[in-house]
């Protein structure tokens, strides 16, 4: 699943084509039509897919953000603001094109699920092979409750106070710390791949319970999370299995991974072993994180 790096390659791909573009029409998928009509709702979240069609008709894309591992698109019209925002889910991904055919990978091509057609004559495409990926209009952050109870962007000030004031909350108190840090409720967009790297930098056991981590090293703990998320931002994120950055576009942050994935320890040799965590395979050195 794309996790903050990968989103912001996206973000930072996406706003030199699309910003200060009209949307001229959207067209969707007879799966996601289906999907509705089935009650599953798949892609399209609390619209109908031909209401969804019909709203997002004559919006200007005004500016496309990041926040965690959500893209928000801020839209008006007729000077009203509203938002699309959207979630890759496991394999979202973005291409703008003039004609779908410029797709190059066939397992994207096939599982186009939105085409946003600019007045540019542009297409703006959302493909999702699981389609676990969502697409979501809003007229404001608080009328979908989950994205305010985000926290923090890790780069932000008040961050690294705010993790250490919710990882002491008796909730989480026993809970294995790698499943704390991947919360996006204590951190914003730290996922399985950079929870595993950035634990492994500190020698912690990603089962050891949250309570058992030290104050001090909770502290170097996030440090290492935001010098992680950085690192990987700079390589435009780890293209593993499906994800891809606009237009097919791959990352090099799966070169540099220490851990994460690994059959044997690039420290010491030994060989890794896995459980599994908040439902997530997690790799570590049975010798260098005790």
């Amino acid at each position: 699943m794309p996790e903050l790096p990968e989103v912001e390659g996206v973000v930072r791909d996406l706003r030199p084509i699309v910003e200060g573009k009209t949307i001229a029409s959207v067209t969707l998928s007879e799966t996601v039509y289906a999907s509705h009509e089935a009650g599953k709702q798949a892609i399209i979240k609390s619209a109908a897919p031909e209401q969804f069609e019909k709203m997002l008709q004559g919006m200007t894309i005004e500016r496309i953000q990041r926040r965690s591992k959500y893209i928000f698109f801020h839209l008006t019209k007729n000077e009203e603001s509203f938002m699309l925002v959207n979630h890759l889910g496991m394999t979202g991904a973005w291409f703008v094109v003039n004609d779908v055919l410029e797709i190059t990978e066939e397992k994207f091509r096939k599982h186009i699920h939105a085409i946003f057609t600019l007045t540019s004559g542009e297409l703006l495409v959302f493909s999702d092979i699981r389609r676990f990926g969502e697409l979501r209009f809003i007229k404001e952050i608080a009328d979908h409750a989950p994205l305010l109870k985000m926290a923090p962007e890790p780069f932000d000030a008040e961050a690294c106070d705010f993790f250490l004031m919710q990882s002491d909350k008796p909730r989480f108190a026993k809970k294995a710390i790698k499943e704390v840090i991947m919360d996006g409720q204590v951190i914003s967009g730290c996922g399985n791949i950079y929870a595993t790297e950035s634990l492994f930098k500190m020698s912690i056991y990603p089962a050891k319970p949250a309570s058992e981590v030290s104050h001090t090293q909770k502290i170097e703990l996030f440090q290492v999370i935001c010098e992680v998320l950085q690192e990987s931002i700079d390589s435009g994120g780890s293209t593993i299995s499906d994800y891809r950055s606009i237009n097919g576009g791959a990352g090099t942050m799966q070169h540099r991974l220490k851990m994460y994935g690994k059959k044997e320890c690039l420290a010491c040799g030994t060989t890794t072993e896995s459980m599994v965590i908040a439902g997530r395979t997690s790799t570590y050195c049975p010798q260098c994180q005790k």
